[in-house]
């Protein structure tokens, strides 16, 4: 098998589960078509496919769950859900707290590209349940595959990714698992022509602008894109604002999401995202 970023696919018929990650999103969607035509063509069994997504709950855009399901559903595959019991903001609440109790008032309680565990806590250990209930099932030690759409064009960060990796953290004696970026090298273009070729929906978030989808507010995320997603969910914005003010800490290192609610009831209108965020 070759594991370097010129391979075309893993083995992928030496896997017992294929676990497709669906943030309901363009890039898990796109990944999801592709992957499908790939395994079809090399006879990979599409009962060993199987479509996992981290609920975010009220953090992510309306309706992303259901559509997620919906995309799996196209091509008849198992579709599992996993999530945390406690939502972002809750979260963020209770990392107040800790800190306060450690003296560190003026610590940041919001997540960072140094204190990431948004992503840690609410998707991967979420995901890695169901890779443990995925081998018991099998009753037996088992591979698994973990395919997620990241793509190095999104990232200086995501750049660096290796394309195919062995998930040290996750193998253990009951399993072994790797993990693959089918659409690494693909472009923005690339990403749409295959949704628009497989006729699948997409989320109408990006009709309003949104270069992505997940979180509705994400701390990655551009001025731009938060003024967009603030614009579409001025409720939820209301309650990040309220947990902005009771953590005393704001939403980005340079911005707070206060500015950004006080702009846009002030009649100032979104302006075009052009970019994401580079720490993404």
């Amino acid at each position: 098998m070759c594991v370097n970023s010129c391979m075309s696919h893993p083995d992928l018929q030496s896997y017992d589960f294929i676990v497709i990650n669906s943030s309901g999103g363009k890039d898990s969607q796109a990944m999801l078509s592709h992957l499908v035509a790939v395994c079809d063509m090399l006879r990979v069994p599409r009962e060993r496919l199987v479509v996992a997504h981290a609920d975010l709950g009220r953090m992510e855009w309306e309706g992303t769950r259901e559509l997620a399901e919906r995309q799996a559903a196209h091509f008849g595959l198992r579709f599992e859900v996993v999530s945390r019991s406690q939502n972002l903001l809750e979260q963020v609440r209770e990392r107040r707290r800790k800190l306060d109790g450690k003296g560190k008032r003026d610590a940041p309680a919001w997540p960072s590209s140094s204190a990431r565990y948004c992503t840690s806590d609410h998707k991967r250990d979420q995901i890695a349940k169901l890779l443990t209930r995925l081998s018991r099932e099998a009753g037996r030690p088992v591979r698994i595959l973990s395919c997620m759409g990241i793509r190095a064009a999104e990232s200086p960060a995501r750049r660096k990714r290796e394309p195919f990796s062995h998930d040290r953290r996750a193998t253990n004696s009951k399993r072994t698992v790797d993990v693959w970026l089918p659409i690494h090298h693909w472009s923005a273009a690339q990403v749409w022509a295959e949704i628009q070729s497989s006729g699948v929906e997409s989320h109408p978030a990006y009709a309003l602008g949104m270069p992505r989808l997940r979180c509705v507010f994400c701390v990655f995320a551009s001025e731009a894109a938060l003024m967009v997603a603030g614009k579409h969910n001025p409720e939820l914005l209301a309650e990040y604002v309220e947990v902005e003010r009771e953590v005393r800490s704001s939403f980005k290192r340079d911005l707070r999401l206060a500015e950004i609610q006080g702009r846009l009831l002030a009649g100032e209108e979104p302006p075009e995202v052009a970019t994401w965020e580079d720490a993404a």
